[in-house]
Protein backbone atom coordinates (compact mmCIF):
# COMPACT_ATOMS: atom_id res chain seq x y z
CA UNK A 1 0.00 0.00 0.00
CA UNK A 2 1.18 3.61 -0.64
CA UNK A 3 0.30 5.77 1.99
CA UNK A 4 0.39 9.85 2.87
CA UNK A 5 2.15 10.76 6.41
CA UNK A 6 1.25 13.86 7.47
CA UNK A 7 3.19 16.08 10.34
CA UNK A 8 3.10 19.42 12.11
CA UNK A 9 5.02 19.82 14.81
CA UNK A 10 5.44 21.93 17.76
CA UNK A 11 7.18 24.67 16.03
CA UNK A 12 3.65 25.27 13.98
CA UNK A 13 5.99 26.27 10.75
CA UNK A 14 4.07 24.12 8.19
CA UNK A 15 3.17 20.57 7.18
CA UNK A 16 5.59 18.24 6.29
CA UNK A 17 4.74 15.16 3.99
CA UNK A 18 6.17 12.41 3.46
CA UNK A 19 4.74 9.31 0.46
CA UNK A 20 5.74 6.19 1.17
CA UNK A 21 5.01 2.09 0.10
CA UNK A 22 4.78 -0.48 2.63
CA UNK A 23 4.62 -4.16 2.56
CA UNK A 24 4.46 -7.04 4.97
CA UNK A 25 2.73 -7.22 8.02
CA UNK A 26 3.18 -7.02 11.94
CA UNK A 27 6.85 -6.17 12.86
CA UNK A 28 8.01 -7.24 9.60
CA UNK A 29 7.06 -4.44 7.22
CA UNK A 30 9.28 -3.17 4.48
CA UNK A 31 9.15 0.50 3.85
CA UNK A 32 10.39 2.28 0.70
CA UNK A 33 10.05 5.95 1.24
CA UNK A 34 9.10 7.33 -1.99
CA UNK A 35 8.97 11.51 -1.85
CA UNK A 36 8.89 14.47 0.86
CA UNK A 37 7.23 17.69 0.69
CA UNK A 38 7.34 20.36 2.91
CA UNK A 39 4.39 22.84 2.91
CA UNK A 40 5.29 26.32 5.03
CA UNK A 41 2.29 27.73 6.76
CA UNK A 42 2.08 31.72 6.18
CA UNK A 43 3.64 33.88 8.46
CA UNK A 44 0.63 34.80 9.89
CA UNK A 45 -1.02 31.38 10.03
CA UNK A 46 1.72 30.21 12.06
CA UNK A 47 1.48 33.36 14.51
CA UNK A 48 -2.60 32.28 14.85
CA UNK A 49 -1.34 28.47 15.43
CA UNK A 50 1.38 29.27 17.98
CA UNK A 51 -0.96 31.66 19.72
CA UNK A 52 -3.95 29.52 19.93
CA UNK A 53 -1.36 26.63 21.79
CA UNK A 54 -1.60 29.32 24.84
CA UNK A 55 -4.76 31.01 24.63
CA UNK A 56 -7.44 31.86 21.72
CA UNK A 57 -11.07 31.15 22.02
CA UNK A 58 -13.27 28.33 21.03
CA UNK A 59 -14.46 29.86 17.97
CA UNK A 60 -11.00 30.44 16.96
CA UNK A 61 -9.73 26.68 17.60
CA UNK A 62 -13.23 25.39 15.69
CA UNK A 63 -12.22 27.45 12.76
CA UNK A 64 -8.42 26.39 12.60
CA UNK A 65 -9.33 23.23 12.77
CA UNK A 66 -10.89 23.45 9.35
CA UNK A 67 -8.58 26.07 8.04
CA UNK A 68 -5.26 23.23 8.83
CA UNK A 69 -7.50 20.65 7.58
CA UNK A 70 -7.09 22.37 4.34
CA UNK A 71 -3.51 22.73 4.53
CA UNK A 72 -2.80 18.95 5.28
CA UNK A 73 -5.18 18.09 2.25
CA UNK A 74 -3.21 20.22 0.03
CA UNK A 75 0.48 18.96 1.68
CA UNK A 76 -0.95 15.39 0.59
CA UNK A 77 -2.25 16.15 -2.77
CA UNK A 78 1.42 17.88 -3.32
CA UNK A 79 3.64 15.06 -2.31
CA UNK A 80 1.37 12.82 -4.46
CA UNK A 81 1.82 14.90 -7.07
CA UNK A 82 5.79 15.09 -6.69
CA UNK A 83 5.85 11.11 -6.47
CA UNK A 84 4.11 11.57 -10.03
CA UNK A 85 0.92 9.57 -8.42
CA UNK A 86 -2.86 10.42 -8.91
CA UNK A 87 -4.88 10.23 -5.24
CA UNK A 88 -6.44 7.19 -6.33
CA UNK A 89 -3.17 5.39 -6.42
CA UNK A 90 -2.71 5.80 -2.56
CA UNK A 91 -4.32 3.76 0.00
CA UNK A 92 -4.43 5.55 3.14
CA UNK A 93 -3.46 9.02 4.99
CA UNK A 94 -2.01 9.10 8.41
CA UNK A 95 -2.32 12.68 9.66
CA UNK A 96 -0.96 13.75 13.24
CA UNK A 97 -2.19 17.18 13.20
CA UNK A 98 -1.38 20.23 14.98
CA UNK A 99 -1.05 19.51 18.53
CA UNK A 100 -2.68 22.96 20.23
CA UNK A 101 -2.72 21.66 23.89
CA UNK A 102 -1.15 18.36 25.64
CA UNK A 103 -2.00 17.56 29.47
CA UNK A 104 -0.97 14.01 30.21
CA UNK A 105 -0.50 15.08 33.78
CA UNK A 106 -4.39 15.75 34.17
CA UNK A 107 -6.55 18.40 35.48
CA UNK A 108 -8.41 17.38 38.34
CA UNK A 109 -12.21 16.75 38.61
CA UNK A 110 -14.80 16.43 41.23
CA UNK A 111 -15.77 12.82 41.24
CA UNK A 112 -13.40 11.93 38.50
CA UNK A 113 -9.86 12.52 40.06
CA UNK A 114 -6.85 13.95 37.40
CA UNK A 115 -8.42 13.68 33.98
CA UNK A 116 -5.95 13.94 31.15
CA UNK A 117 -6.25 15.08 27.85
CA UNK A 118 -4.46 15.98 24.52
CA UNK A 119 -5.63 18.20 21.46
CA UNK A 120 -4.78 18.03 17.75
CA UNK A 121 -6.00 19.84 15.30
CA UNK A 122 -6.23 19.65 11.24
CA UNK A 123 -9.68 18.03 10.19
CA UNK A 124 -9.30 14.39 9.43
CA UNK A 125 -12.48 15.00 7.40
CA UNK A 126 -11.25 17.32 5.95
CA UNK A 127 -8.32 15.47 4.45
CA UNK A 128 -10.55 12.66 3.35
CA UNK A 129 -13.04 14.63 1.47
CA UNK A 130 -10.71 16.43 -0.27
CA UNK A 131 -8.15 14.14 -1.68
CA UNK A 132 -11.17 11.27 -1.37
CA UNK A 133 -8.02 9.19 0.83
CA UNK A 134 -9.44 7.24 3.68
CA UNK A 135 -7.43 9.18 6.91
CA UNK A 136 -6.54 8.35 10.13
CA UNK A 137 -6.07 11.19 12.84
CA UNK A 138 -5.93 11.56 16.59
CA UNK A 139 -3.21 9.22 16.88
CA UNK A 140 -3.01 10.04 20.78
CA UNK A 141 -5.88 10.55 22.58
CA UNK A 142 -6.40 6.48 22.72
CA UNK A 143 -3.50 6.02 24.31
CA UNK A 144 -4.18 8.92 27.53
CA UNK A 145 -7.62 6.57 27.51
CA UNK A 146 -5.36 3.99 28.28
CA UNK A 147 -3.30 5.67 30.85
CA UNK A 148 -0.64 6.21 28.67
CA UNK A 149 0.98 9.69 28.31
CA UNK A 150 -0.14 9.74 24.65
CA UNK A 151 3.66 10.40 23.77
CA UNK A 152 6.12 9.26 22.11
CA UNK A 153 4.38 7.25 19.84
CA UNK A 154 7.65 7.36 17.19
CA UNK A 155 9.47 4.85 19.31
CA UNK A 156 7.61 1.94 17.48
CA UNK A 157 8.55 3.09 14.42
CA UNK A 158 12.49 3.48 15.53
CA UNK A 159 12.50 0.18 16.56
CA UNK A 160 11.04 -0.97 13.23
CA UNK A 161 13.86 0.50 11.19
CA UNK A 162 16.47 0.93 13.13
CA UNK A 163 17.08 -1.52 15.32
CA UNK A 164 20.37 -3.37 15.29
CA UNK A 165 21.39 -7.16 15.93
CA UNK A 166 25.05 -5.88 17.68
CA UNK A 167 24.35 -2.33 18.16
CA UNK A 168 22.75 -0.27 20.97
CA UNK A 169 21.30 2.68 19.55
CA UNK A 170 20.01 6.20 21.36
CA UNK A 171 17.49 7.80 18.47
CA UNK A 172 17.52 11.76 18.85
CA UNK A 173 14.41 13.31 17.70
CA UNK A 174 15.16 17.43 17.98
CA UNK A 175 11.76 19.07 16.74
CA UNK A 176 10.00 21.39 18.70
CA UNK A 177 10.48 19.03 21.56
CA UNK A 178 13.17 16.62 22.24
CA UNK A 179 12.73 13.25 22.62
CA UNK A 180 14.69 9.57 22.66
CA UNK A 181 14.21 6.29 21.90
CA UNK A 182 16.72 3.64 23.43
CA UNK A 183 16.54 0.88 21.45
CA UNK A 184 19.00 -2.09 22.92
CA UNK A 185 21.59 -4.18 20.54
CA UNK A 186 19.04 -7.79 19.32
CA UNK A 187 16.34 -6.11 22.00
CA UNK A 188 12.33 -6.74 21.17
CA UNK A 189 10.04 -4.07 20.60
CA UNK A 190 9.58 -4.79 24.59
CA UNK A 191 13.13 -3.63 25.58
CA UNK A 192 12.69 -0.05 23.85
CA UNK A 193 12.82 2.69 26.33
CA UNK A 194 11.74 6.39 24.89
CA UNK A 195 10.74 9.71 26.51
CA UNK A 196 10.34 13.36 26.26
CA UNK A 197 13.53 15.16 26.86
CA UNK A 198 12.32 19.10 27.14
CA UNK A 199 12.62 21.80 24.65
CA UNK A 200 14.54 20.82 21.23
CA UNK A 201 14.19 23.82 19.12
CA UNK A 202 11.38 25.22 20.60
CA UNK A 203 13.08 27.74 23.27
CA UNK A 204 15.92 28.63 20.54
CA UNK A 205 12.85 29.48 17.85
CA UNK A 206 10.72 31.26 20.55
CA UNK A 207 14.24 33.40 21.28
CA UNK A 208 14.96 34.43 18.09
CA UNK A 209 11.06 34.83 16.69
CA UNK A 210 10.79 37.38 20.36
CA UNK A 211 14.18 39.24 19.75
CA UNK A 212 13.44 40.31 15.98
CA UNK A 213 9.39 40.51 16.07
CA UNK A 214 8.67 37.94 14.19
CA UNK A 215 11.00 38.68 11.18
CA UNK A 216 12.85 35.53 11.60
CA UNK A 217 12.04 32.33 12.94
CA UNK A 218 15.40 30.22 13.78
CA UNK A 219 19.30 30.76 14.21
CA UNK A 220 20.28 29.02 10.95
CA UNK A 221 22.61 26.33 11.08
CA UNK A 222 22.99 28.22 14.88
CA UNK A 223 25.14 31.03 13.74
CA UNK A 224 24.41 33.46 16.55
CA UNK A 225 24.88 30.55 19.19
CA UNK A 226 28.58 29.76 17.48
CA UNK A 227 29.60 33.20 18.55
CA UNK A 228 28.19 33.32 22.04
CA UNK A 229 29.73 31.85 25.09
CA UNK A 230 27.71 30.07 27.90
CA UNK A 231 26.36 31.37 30.98
CA UNK A 232 27.14 28.72 33.60
CA UNK A 233 24.53 30.70 36.06
CA UNK A 234 21.95 30.58 33.57
CA UNK A 235 22.81 27.11 32.40
CA UNK A 236 22.38 25.47 35.92
CA UNK A 237 19.16 27.67 36.29
CA UNK A 238 17.42 26.24 33.40
CA UNK A 239 18.66 22.67 34.48
CA UNK A 240 16.52 22.82 37.84
CA UNK A 241 13.49 22.56 35.99
CA UNK A 242 11.40 19.93 37.74
CA UNK A 243 10.68 18.23 34.36
CA UNK A 244 14.30 16.94 34.32
CA UNK A 245 14.02 15.16 37.12
CA UNK A 246 10.59 13.42 36.59
CA UNK A 247 11.51 9.62 35.70
CA UNK A 248 9.84 8.66 32.80
CA UNK A 249 7.35 7.75 31.19
CA UNK A 250 7.02 11.31 30.36
CA UNK A 251 6.26 14.00 27.79
CA UNK A 252 5.67 17.91 27.55
CA UNK A 253 5.35 20.23 25.27
CA UNK A 254 4.85 23.84 24.76
CA UNK A 255 2.86 24.31 27.72
CA UNK A 256 5.99 23.82 29.89
CA UNK A 257 8.58 25.31 27.47
CA UNK A 258 7.03 27.52 25.01
CA UNK A 259 5.81 31.57 25.78
CA UNK A 260 6.27 32.07 29.24
CA UNK A 261 9.40 30.13 29.33
CA UNK A 262 11.06 32.50 26.89
CA UNK A 263 9.19 35.70 27.99
CA UNK A 264 11.00 34.78 31.47
CA UNK A 265 14.25 34.27 29.90
CA UNK A 266 14.01 37.35 27.84
CA UNK A 267 13.95 39.05 31.43
CA UNK A 268 16.27 37.12 32.93
CA UNK A 269 18.98 38.36 29.82
CA UNK A 270 17.64 42.04 30.26
CA UNK A 271 18.17 42.00 34.22
CA UNK A 272 21.67 40.43 33.87
CA UNK A 273 22.54 42.33 30.47
CA UNK A 274 23.41 39.22 28.72
CA UNK A 275 24.23 39.38 24.89
CA UNK A 276 21.75 37.75 22.24
CA UNK A 277 24.47 35.58 21.04
CA UNK A 278 25.50 34.03 24.84
CA UNK A 279 21.86 33.16 25.44
CA UNK A 280 21.54 31.05 22.36
CA UNK A 281 24.50 29.62 23.04
CA UNK A 282 23.58 28.89 26.55
CA UNK A 283 20.02 27.62 25.46
CA UNK A 284 21.69 25.38 22.66
CA UNK A 285 24.42 23.79 25.35
CA UNK A 286 21.22 23.35 27.30
CA UNK A 287 19.33 21.39 24.75
CA UNK A 288 22.02 19.29 24.31
CA UNK A 289 22.73 18.37 28.04
CA UNK A 290 18.65 17.49 28.51
CA UNK A 291 19.09 14.97 25.46
CA UNK A 292 22.40 13.83 27.18
CA UNK A 293 21.29 13.52 30.46
CA UNK A 294 18.29 11.06 29.59
CA UNK A 295 21.08 8.40 30.03
CA UNK A 296 20.57 8.24 33.86
CA UNK A 297 17.33 6.52 32.68
CA UNK A 298 19.06 4.10 30.24
CA UNK A 299 21.01 0.96 30.52
CA UNK A 300 24.40 1.81 30.54
CA UNK A 301 25.78 0.50 27.05
CA UNK A 302 25.30 2.76 24.18
CA UNK A 303 27.22 2.67 21.23
CA UNK A 304 25.75 5.26 19.02
CA UNK A 305 23.48 8.49 19.05
CA UNK A 306 21.46 9.30 15.77
CA UNK A 307 19.77 12.73 15.09
CA UNK A 308 16.77 12.83 13.75
CA UNK A 309 14.29 16.21 13.21
CA UNK A 310 14.83 19.77 12.21
CA UNK A 311 17.49 20.22 14.84
CA UNK A 312 19.77 18.01 13.24
CA UNK A 313 20.52 21.09 10.74
CA UNK A 314 21.73 23.07 13.56
CA UNK A 315 25.95 22.49 13.48
CA UNK A 316 25.96 24.73 17.14
CA UNK A 317 23.84 21.84 18.60
CA UNK A 318 24.84 19.12 16.96
CA UNK A 319 28.52 20.14 17.98
CA UNK A 320 27.04 20.63 21.43
CA UNK A 321 25.78 17.01 21.51
CA UNK A 322 28.78 15.81 19.89
CA UNK A 323 30.47 16.89 22.92
CA UNK A 324 28.10 16.09 25.89
CA UNK A 325 28.47 12.59 24.43
CA UNK A 326 31.90 12.34 23.84
CA UNK A 327 33.17 9.17 22.60
CA UNK A 328 30.25 8.32 21.94
CA UNK A 329 29.82 8.80 17.88
CA UNK A 330 26.65 11.16 16.73
CA UNK A 331 25.13 10.73 13.31
CA UNK A 332 22.21 11.92 11.53
CA UNK A 333 19.70 10.42 10.51
CA UNK A 334 20.72 10.90 6.56
CA UNK A 335 24.11 9.31 7.33
CA UNK A 336 21.61 5.95 7.94
CA UNK A 337 20.11 6.49 4.74
CA UNK A 338 16.54 8.50 6.09
CA UNK A 339 15.89 12.33 5.90
CA UNK A 340 15.80 13.88 8.91
CA UNK A 341 13.16 16.18 8.35
CA UNK A 342 11.01 13.75 6.97
CA UNK A 343 11.47 10.86 9.06
CA UNK A 344 8.09 11.77 11.62
CA UNK A 345 5.76 11.96 8.57
CA UNK A 346 6.97 8.37 7.39
CA UNK A 347 6.15 7.26 11.35
CA UNK A 348 2.98 8.53 11.06
CA UNK A 349 2.18 6.92 7.76
CA UNK A 350 3.69 3.37 8.92
CA UNK A 351 0.89 4.06 12.36
CA UNK A 352 -1.85 4.61 10.28
CA UNK A 353 -0.91 1.81 7.62
CA UNK A 354 -0.39 -0.26 11.43
CA UNK A 355 -4.12 0.67 12.65
CA UNK A 356 -5.75 -0.23 9.12
CA UNK A 357 -4.09 -3.99 9.62
CA UNK A 358 -5.13 -3.89 13.52
CA UNK A 359 -2.17 -3.91 14.67
CA UNK A 360 -1.31 -2.28 18.44
CA UNK A 361 1.42 0.45 17.86
CA UNK A 362 1.86 1.67 21.13
CA UNK A 363 4.19 0.70 23.47
CA UNK A 364 3.30 0.88 26.98
CA UNK A 365 6.17 0.84 28.61
CA UNK A 366 7.09 3.52 26.82
CA UNK A 367 4.07 5.73 27.13
CA UNK A 368 2.76 4.39 30.39
CA UNK A 369 -0.71 2.76 28.92
CA UNK A 370 -2.03 -0.11 31.09
CA UNK A 371 -2.63 -2.35 27.75
CA UNK A 372 -1.55 -1.82 23.81
CA UNK A 373 -4.04 0.03 21.87
CA UNK A 374 -4.66 0.66 18.54
CA UNK A 375 -4.23 4.02 17.54
CA UNK A 376 -6.28 6.84 15.86
CA UNK A 377 -9.59 7.80 14.37
CA UNK A 378 -10.29 6.42 10.62
CA UNK A 379 -12.44 9.16 8.35
CA UNK A 380 -13.06 6.82 5.25
CA UNK A 381 -12.32 8.19 1.88
CA UNK A 382 -14.68 9.34 -1.11
CA UNK A 383 -13.85 6.05 -3.03
CA UNK A 384 -16.23 3.18 -1.96
CA UNK A 385 -15.97 3.46 1.91
CA UNK A 386 -17.80 -0.17 2.08
CA UNK A 387 -14.52 -1.90 0.50
CA UNK A 388 -12.55 0.34 3.70
CA UNK A 389 -14.59 -1.25 6.59
CA UNK A 390 -14.91 -4.89 4.97
CA UNK A 391 -10.79 -4.57 5.25
CA UNK A 392 -11.18 -3.75 8.33
CA UNK A 393 -13.78 -6.83 9.85
CA UNK A 394 -11.30 -9.03 7.69
CA UNK A 395 -8.51 -8.00 9.62
CA UNK A 396 -10.31 -7.96 13.01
Amino acid sequence: MKVVGLMSGTSGDGVDAALVDIRGGGLALRITALAFAPTPYPADLQRRVLHLCSGGSVAEVCHLNAVLGEWFARAALRVIKKAGLRPAEVGLIGSHGQTVQHLPQGIRERGLGAVRSTLQIAEPAVIAERTGIATVADFRPRDIAAGGQGAPLTPYVHHLLFRHATRSRLIVNLGGIGNVTHLPAGGALSSVQAFDTGPGNMVLDGLIRRLTGGRRTMDRDGRLAAKGAVDAQLLAELLAHPFFKQPPPKSTGREAFGEPFVARLLAIMRKRRLAVNDILATCSLFTAVTVSSARRWLGPNLDEVIVAGGGARNRTLMGDLAAVFEPIPVRTLEEIGWDSKAFEAVAFAVLAYQTLQGECANVPAVTGATHPVLLGTIVPGTRDPRSLFRRIGERS
